[in-house]
């Protein structure tokens, strides 16, 4: 919602892609139907059968860790960003358009490998290789306005552009109402950037 928000601040006339592929936190489509009301923007919602393949506590029958974790945790969806970045990819072609923005971050990425720069960066050079708008001279960007920012500096952009948190859905294990379970990866971090953005925390816990 951040980035979405950053780029219509930009001036970009921005369409909305979700990707239901069989996550556990299913709720967070429902938040991304929210955001993309509120935002007044279209939202394009792509099924795909990612517990087809498994291998990941979010499409998987594998447990949520509740306890911090380190290394790339279980919770890491083999190439999901991959497969996204190329479903978003497909999209903007038929758009027509050649900017794409995605909410990556580097700095709290709880050690997913694919929300680092180099990733960024080698997709965006794949791209422009791989697409008949980049053949034909187009320049795909894709835009990561949030991959070096703390998590704090990620809310205190969003409430200054007037970002409703209460809107969003984090957590990996959210009940079918959107409740966050306030113990897996993304739960802490969350509540971490809230405290010490000094914002006080719209999440409704189960």
């Amino acid at each position: 919602m951040t980035a979405l928000a950053m780029a219509q601040d930009s001036g970009f006339d921005c369409y909305a892609l979700s990707v239901d592929y069989g996550q556990r936190h299913y709720s967070e489509l429902d938040a991304a139907k929210r955001v993309a009301g509120a935002a007044g923007v279209p939202l394009k919602v792509l099924p795909l059968d990612l517990r087809a393949i498994g291998g990941s506590a979010l499409t998987d029958d594998i447990d949520v860790p509740e306890d911090e974790t380190s290394g790339i945790p279980v919770t890491y969806v083999p190439a999901r960003n991959t497969i996204m970045l190329s479903l978003a990819l497909a999209y903007a072609e038929v758009l027509g358009a050649d900017d794409l923005f995605i909410g990556v971050n580097a700095v709290d990425y709880s050690g997913y490998p694919d929300c680092r720069p180099e990733f960024i960066e080698a997709y965006q050079q794949m791209a422009r290789l791989a697409t008949k708008a980049g053949v034909e001279g187009g320049k795909v960007t894709i835009h990561t306005p949030l991959i070096d920012l703390t998590k704090a500096e990620i809310i205190r952009a969003g409430s200054t552009l007037g970002v409703d948190y209460s809107m969003t859905v984090s957590c990996y294990q959210a009940d079918g109402e959107g409740r966050a379970c306030g113990l897996c990866d993304s739960c802490r971090i969350r509540k971490e950037g809230f405290a010490a953005a000094e914002v006080p925390d719209p999440t409704r816990y189960a």
